[in-house]
């Protein structure tokens, strides 16, 4: 009698797709806070500071705050499981936010950004939901659950800029009203954490293999290419999208056009995410990330070729597009190249690295924009100018990586 080959079942993903829609519904409500803020910081920062070479340092604090926090919110989670640190972050939002709105009406430029400092705590929150996708999902699952969770983005990008409209002239004070917005998304959002069901790490036995150490972890090419990948992608996205708000208004057009560009952008940033999972399931992560940066190398052509409204509109849509393909790409590449023992100690490092290069990035828009030139054209220029080098580093070790034996990564 012929035997036949046991069947597999296919594995259980109930909990993981749980999991996801509640990390979905995070993304859209907590971040619609993201796009308000990188609509308006610039802007406040430019009515507050005395100086307008400091007019995006709120944005810059931001970033500061988010990298600053990443190492202990994971920790945090790793002790505790991830709803602490979420809930965590969405507190340090609401903080943010109140701080924010202090700020604004005593006109207090310190405070203002002492405010976004603290926002950066959700900042750093909110990047962890791509990796609590992947927590309970199979591995089959991960490529679609991270895309899945960046998806949500997609509500935000059209929540966000729609409330800065709502409430940025609600007050005597401009943008005060939409940082009481902003508090209250981050109330809704600790509610919204109640439905996350990931279950925390199990204590480390003494005495057991804990896994690599991070400089181990580092010198993994895969994990180095991937960590340079996410943080060449995020910080030249946030290096551009930081200063457009200037750069639209500073041409002639008005606030509502900029808010208008940041949605297009935010809309470019999310909405491929209903695809980038199977597509990398398709054609690998490495060539999703290359195809990434081929994309934001190509945002900064259109923006050096004009600075019509629809030249933003398109270089902001392509920069969004770019970043999707670049830092999802790059963090599954990540998520396949480390165990569960090592996931706080590596994910934490990651986006340390990550937030510290879009830290400089903030810091150097504004200066580039405001400070690097005898107009808003020029200045806008040199920021779009400033990506070469880096899509150069960034495409060279995605080249290297490939043309490795056993890269690690499709």
């Amino acid at each position: 009698m012929s035997q036949t080959a046991p069947h597999t079942p296919a594995p259980d993903d109930r909990l993981a797709r749980q999991n996801v829609y509640v990390l979905v519904a995070a993304q859209a409500v907590l971040g619609a806070q993201m796009p308000m803020i990188f609509t308006i910081a610039g802007l406040a920062g430019q009515s507050l500071a005395s100086n307008p070479c400091w007019a995006t340092l709120p944005i810059s604090a931001t970033v500061i705050g988010s990298m600053l926090s990443a190492t202990p919110l994971s920790s945090l989670m790793q002790k505790h499981g991830r709803r602490a640190g979420f809930v965590a972050g969405a507190i340090g939002g609401m903080i943010g936010a109140i701080l924010g709105a202090i700020a604004l009406y005593i006109q207090s430029f310190p405070l203002f950004v002492l405010g976004a400092l603290f926002t950066g705590s959700y900042m750093s929150a909110q990047g962890f939901y791509r990796f609590a996708a992947t927590d309970t999902a199979s591995e089959a699952f991960r490529p679609k659950a991270i895309s899945w969770v960046m998806a949500g983005g997609l509500l935000s990008a059209l929540l966000g800029p729609q409330l800065v409209k709502l409430t940025a002239e609600a007050f005597v004070f401009p943008f005060l009203g939409t940082y009481l917005a902003v508090i209250g998304l981050n109330l809704v959002g600790v509610f919204l954490f109640a439905g996350l069901k990931i279950p925390r790490p199990p204590a480390p036995v003494p005495g057991a293999f804990q896994g690599r150490s991070r400089m181990e972890l580092l010198k993994t090419p895969a994990i180095a290419v991937s960590v340079i990948c996410a943080t060449v992608s995020y910080a030249l996205m946030n290096l551009i999208m930081t200063s457009s708000p200037l750069a639209v208004v500073g041409c002639g057009f008005e606030t509502s056009d900029a808010a208008n560009v940041v949605t297009a952008h935010v809309l470019a940033m999310y909405a491929p995410s209903f695809f980038t999972g199977h597509i990398i399931a398709r054609f690998g992560a490495t060539r999703v990330v290359g195809l990434g940066l081929v994309i934001l190398a190509a945002a900064g052509a259109v923006a050096m070729s004009g600075v019509e409204l629809e030249n933003f509109f398109l270089a902001l849509i392509l920069l969004g597009l770019g970043w999707n393909f670049g830092f999802v790409g790059a963090t599954a590449m990540l998520t396949a190249q480390h165990s569960p023992a090592e996931r706080g100690r590596m994910q934490g490092l990651n986006d340390l690295i990550v937030f510290g290069g879009v830290t400089m990035a903030s810091f150097s828009s504004g200066g580039l924009m405001n400070c690097s030139g005898g107009s808003v054209e020029e200045g806008w220029q040199a920021v779009n100018l400033a990506m070469l080098p880096f899509l150069v580093l960034a495409g060279g070790a995605l080249i290297w990586l490939m043309s490795q034996p056993k890269a690690g990564t499709r």
